[in-house]
């Protein structure tokens, strides 16, 4: 295997290439083999790698160790990516097939639930357009029940800039609302 080309040149000389491929396909094909049972995906990931190959051949130092140390280091990182997405898309696919344990019953109450809160998501999203420190001082007040005068030592404020922001907050609250129709 010493007539092999340099594995920098695999990038920008196609007949490198073709030699490197042919040299190393069946090591590379072995040691996927012992990884992974499905001959589909087998083969996708012996394509994936001569393809990471090509785009890694400016990282490859002889003085690292072999050439086929490096193609091995890159088929066992194409390995692993492939598991790595695999064990994505088992955890998506489990919380997908989660939502299909909830049977009638619940999936009303929850409706029920969502229905009942819709009001308070439109006034949070009215609130979305209030300043952040004046909202956090109307959350505070409104939502928490804190006196202005307690959040505006929480805030580290006088309590009459207190004051003024709320009547600000809630002037700001208002026709928000009265603009998305949630008030007459």
């Amino acid at each position: 295997m010493n007539d092999l080309p340099n594995p920098r040149q695999l990038a920008r000389d196609p007949e490198a290439f073709e030699a490197f491929y042919r040299a190393h396909v069946g090591e590379v094909q072995r040691f996927i083999a012992r990884r992974v049972d499905d001959p589909q995906v087998a083969a996708d990931l012996t394509a994936d790698v001569f393809v990471a190959v090509i785009e890694r051949a400016s990282t490859y130092r002889q003085e690292r160790g072999s050439t086929l140390a490096w193609v091995f280091g890159i088929a066992r990182n194409v390995v692993s990516e492939r598991g790595r997405t695999r064990a994505r898309q088992l955890k998506l696919a489990s919380r997908i097939r989660g939502r299909a344990l909830l049977d009638e019953d619940a999936l009303l109450r929850i409706e029920e639930r969502l229905d009942a809160e819709s009001d308070a998501r439109r006034v949070f999203a009215a609130m979305a357009d209030i300043p952040d420190a004046d909202r956090e001082l109307l959350e505070l007040v409104a939502l928490d029940g804190l006196e202005p005068d307690d959040v505006a030592a929480h805030l580290n404020i006088e309590p009459g800039t207190a004051r003024v922001r709320l009547h600000r907050a809630r002037r700001r609250l208002t026709a928000a609302m009265a603009a998305d129709q949630l008030i007459p």
